[in-house]
Order: C-alpha cells, then sequence, then structure tokens
C-alpha cells in the first residue's frame, strides 16, 4: 500500500517540470502588446496615416503662390500665409457648387433605396415562404462576384434607350442596382438570426408581417442596418468610375468635378485643395456619427 508520503513527493516531482515550463514565444509576445512601448507604436502609425489629410487641410487655406514654392509644414513658422480666400473662390466656383448638390441629391436616394428595398427583401429571404425563395436567394448571392465594368456599357445603352442617361436618376439607378445584392445578403443573414419564438409571439397577438417588420424585425436589425447605410454612402459618395460615365457637366459629382478641374486647370490649387478636403471630411463627418452603430453592426454579427 502506498504511503501518503510516497505520493505527495510523488505528486510534487511531476509537478516540478509542469512549473518550470516556459510559455511558449507566441503567448509572451501576445501578453506583450498592451504596453506603452506598442501604444506609442501604434500612435505614430496613426499619426503618420493621418499626415496626408492634416496636409491637405493646411494647404486649403494657403495661397496659391505659397503652395508652388514651400511645403505645407512651413505654416508653422510663418502662420500668416493662411487665408480664407480659398474657400472663397470655392464658393464662387459654380462647377464646384453644384457639383456638391449633386453629389448629395446621388448619396442620399442611393443609400435610402438600398437600405429600404434591402430591408424588406432580407426579411422576405429570412422569414417568408414562398415559391422558389432558395434559388431566388442563390441568384441574388450570385450577383455579387458580377464586376461594375462589365455593365457599364450594356447598362449606358438601355439607360439611353429610356432617355435617363446623363440625369442623376440614372447615376443613383445603376448605384442602387449593384448595392442591392450585398445589401439583401448582409440583412438577410442578420435577420436570419433572430429568434423565431419573438416573431412567432408577435404574430399570436395579431401582427401583421408590415407591422412585424416595422415594430420587431427594424428594432432588432438596426445595427446591421446602420453598418449597411454608412458602407452604401461611402462608396457612392466617392465613386468616381459610375459617374464619369453616366453623369454629364449637369449632373456630375464633387469627384468628377474635381477631375474636370485638375484636366483643365493644373495650376487651380486654390480651388482643389479646399474641394477635395470638403469631400473628404464630409463622409468622415457621417462616419463618426453614426460611428457606435457602425461597431455595434459590426460586432453583432461577428457574434452570430
Amino acid at each position: 500500500m502506498t504511503s501518503i508520503a510516497d505520493t505527495a513527493g510523488t505528486t510534487g516531482a511531476a509537478a516540478t517540470p509542469a512549473a518550470g515550463r516556459r510559455e511558449p514565444l507566441a503567448t509572451r509576445l501576445t501578453g506583450r502588446l498592451g504596453g506603452g512601448a506598442v501604444r506609442g507604436f501604434l500612435l505614430l502609425v496613426a499619426l503618420f496615416w493621418l499626415m496626408p489629410t492634416v496636409g491637405l487641410l493646411i494647404s486649403s487655406f494657403r495661397h496659391p503662390t505659397d503652395i508652388g514654392t514651400s511645403g505645407w509644414w512651413k505654416v508653422f513658422s510663418t502662420p500668416a500665409q493662411l487665408t480664407v480666400n480659398n474657400y472663397q473662390d470655392l464658393l464662387s466656383d459654380h462647377a464646384i457648387t453644384s457639383s456638391l448638390v449633386n453629389t448629395v441629391l446621388i448619396t442620399v436616394p442611393a443609400t435610402l433605396l438600398v437600405v429600404v428595398i434591402g430591408s424588406l427583401a432580407g426579411y422576405a429571404f429570412a422569414w417568408m415562404d414562398f415559391r422558389g425563395r432558395d434559388w431566388l436567394f442563390l441568384l441574388v448571392v450570385g450577383l455579387l462576384v458580377v464586376p461594375i465594368q462589365i455593365a457599364l456599357l450594356p447598362v449606358e445603352h438601355l439607360f439611353r434607350d429610356i432617355g435617363i442617361f446623363g440625369q442623376i436618376i440614372g447615376v443613383v439607378l445603376f448605384h442602387v442596382g449593384f448595392g442591392l445584392p450585398f445589401a439583401i445578403f448582409l440583412l438577410r443573414n442578420f435577420f436570419a438570426e433572430i429568434p423565431r419564438e419573438l416573431l412567432e409571439a408577435a404574430r399570436l397577438d395579431g401582427a401583421s408581417e408590415l407591422r412585424l417588420f416595422t415594430q420587431v424585425i427594424m428594432p432588432l436589425g438596426g445595427p446591421a442596418i446602420a453598418s449597411l447605410g454608412i458602407f452604401q454612402f461611402l462608396w457612392v459618395w466617392n465613386d468616381m468610375l459610375v459617374a464619369l460615365i453616366f453623369s454629364n457637366s449637369d449632373s456630375q459629382p464633387i469627384t468628377v468635378a474635381l477631375q474636370q478641374q485638375v484636366r483643365q486647370f493644373g495650376n487651380n490649387v486654390d480651388v482643389l485643395a479646399p474641394g477635395a478636403f470638403i469631400s473628404m471630411v464630409i463622409p468622415l463627418i457621417v462616419f463618426f456619427a453614426f460611428q457606435r452603430q457602425f461597431v455595434s453592426g459590426v460586432m453583432a454579427g461577428a457574434v452570430k
């Protein structure tokens, strides 16, 4: 019969190598990632990444002569270079101001239509039974791999035939058509994870499909819908390829207007710098305004 002392000695001998075992290198490196040195390095990377934006902002307040003779960092030694004349010239440039209005008229409807139609279709694919539902959803998924470039010429001929080529509505419809497959795919998968018991309880209470969608699905799917809206807004606002083909001088957005300024007036920096900054800062404002909903949607999708 083994004694208690022998058992304790055996246990201690077996535990000694485990106690002296070193952690793997990857584990030790991961544990040190939260240190001050790493945070300082990440801060430097962030500042370096923001440097072009800061340079563009400072250049938008400098005189064109100063921009051509010295770098934007010279403003720290000679702050008298700063002026608001560039923005005054920008506001007096009809091509730039009208293009900003056109950008809003294109981006807002294209975003709202994709969110609304994508939400309704996502709910239908997730919780409504109809003939051919799975095959239709596979068709929507297949449309995700269709590149925009191969549809430019056929859609251009179609828009010419129906008389909307060169108009804002044509640009909006193109963005809606290519934004819907991703929207339906994203929202359908998110809505499908909602507990079935909630929908069954609402149906037992006499809720119609429309009321079920507006009072149950929409509040629970708010984070995913907000994320989709941000993605769609940024994509449409920053697009130049679609607008360059489907718009004309009366309907072109800010991206095309700035490209035309570069081609026609290569040294027109007093208009290009503030115009480019305004074109960039508005999407940033929208993103930070809905940042909480965006993060909630991403985290909810990760958990599901």
